[in-house]
């Protein structure tokens, strides 16, 4: 039984191919799920229930507000859904339970005895309340508490990322070393195999950028744009999100095409030089297991996707960008990788590596040795 903590799609896209291999394999697979999240799994066929969602995020002028996000998760009554899903296990009754950041699952999995593996891409959670006033520095000091807890009871630490010292989630991992024998880096989960995509049809050279036009980060979207302005000879293809209506930007350049949505991004991601995206983790993945070097604007004043940046730019794959880049600087950027061809050994490097590994093959395995005995 796999549950999926649904804030952030990056949990979901690497939790379907897991759960597919798993079917390939002969295993029977439930999903935990909530909202959108939960509507992307069922679009892939796959078995779900709904769960409770662990959190409930609240945000202003693009901005998450942590204080007014634990109060809303207080009363929401959602603290409560340890009860739900542990019926739900109750009914279903797996062998093994994998929670993907799903701590409520993971706690009532071990209430039930119940083999739990956590899956995750950061355990210094804490880091997010810092500087942020003496109420927020002491949630932060329980969260790391609780969260350490958490790791020294479950069966095992699935990291869904390059082994050491190659892992770009690196510096968001603080474990104890006493926890070095339950951590298990699987290599990327990625939705499709390289040799199974074929390309989209799209001029060459290519720029694909996943930044979105909402919120905060329209600013780097319009940049985007104003670069594609200064050389008509790299084409872009932007996707703006569902909130953005491509019909709203009339003065386009003739080498930018915007699109709400692609079901599927990785013909997209296979025929493009360059991915500009913010620094999720999950999207790193991707386009570096298709040997795609990557220009990252991490989310302001987020840890997480900073440190993913940083480490993308030091394995020599990547760059970490600011938000006050101009075109012009941006556009030197991409001249690098498309004409001068930098950064596009090192990802390549990594994509051979991502096949090697096949992170869904290699997590089913690990626990079909652990409990098919």
């Amino acid at each position: 039984m796999l549950f999926v903590c649904g804030e952030g799609l990056g949990h979901t896209s690497r939790c379907i191919p897991l759960a597919q291999q798993m079917q390939e394999e002969g295993h029977d697979v439930l999903i935990g799920a909530y909202g959108y999240s939960r509507e992307l799994i069922d679009k892939k066929g796959l078995p779900t229930i709904e769960i409770p969602p662990e959190i409930q995020l609240v945000g202003n002028a693009g901005s998450l507000d942590l204080k007014a996000s634990i109060l809303a998760t207080i009363k929401s009554g959602e603290l409560l859904g340890i009860l739900k899903i542990n019926r739900q296990l109750k009914e279903f009754d797996p062998q093994v339970v994998v929670s993907d950041s799903h701590y409520t699952a993971a706690i009532a999995a071990m209430f039930r005895k119940k083999p739990v593996h956590l899956m995750m891409n950061q355990s210094n959670m804490e880091e997010f309340f810092y500087n942020k006033g003496t109420f927020m520095k002491a949630i932060g000091r329980f969260t790391k508490s609780f969260y350490n807890a958490i790791f020294r009871r479950v069966d095992g630490i699935i990291i869904p990322d390059y082994p050491m010292p190659y892992t770009i989630c690196r510096m968001n991992l603080e474990l104890q070393e006493e926890l070095d024998d339950a951590i298990f880096y699987s290599g990327p989960l990625v939705g499709k195999k390289y040799e199974e995509v074929t390309r989209a049809e799209l001029s060459k050279p290519h720029v694909l950028s996943t930044v979105g036009g909402f919120g905060y980060r329209e600013p780097i979207f319009r940049k985007v744009i104003e670069t594609a302005k200064l050389d008509k000879m790299i084409s872009y293809t932007l996707l703006s999100g569902p909130s953005v209506d491509p019909e709203d930007f009339t003065d386009l350049p003739d080498n930018v095409t915007i699109l709400k949505f692609i079901e599927d991004q990785f013909p997209y991601i296979k025929s493009s030089d360059l991915v500009i995206a913010p620094g999720g983790h999950s999207t790193m993945m991707e386009a570096l297991s298709f040997g795609i070097p990557m220009l990252s604007f991490p989310d302001i004043d987020h840890n997480e996707q900073q440190n993913n940046a940083t480490a993308l730019e030091e394995d020599g794959c990547g760059k970490r960008l600011d938000y006050s880049i101009s075109p012009e600087k941006l556009l030197e950027h991409i001249h690098e990788i498309t004409k001068e061809g930098k950064l596009v050994e090192k990802s390549r490097e990594l994509q051979e590596l991502s096949n090697e590994l096949s992170g869904p093959s290699a997590i089913t395995r690990m626990l079909e040795s652990k409990y098919m005995q």
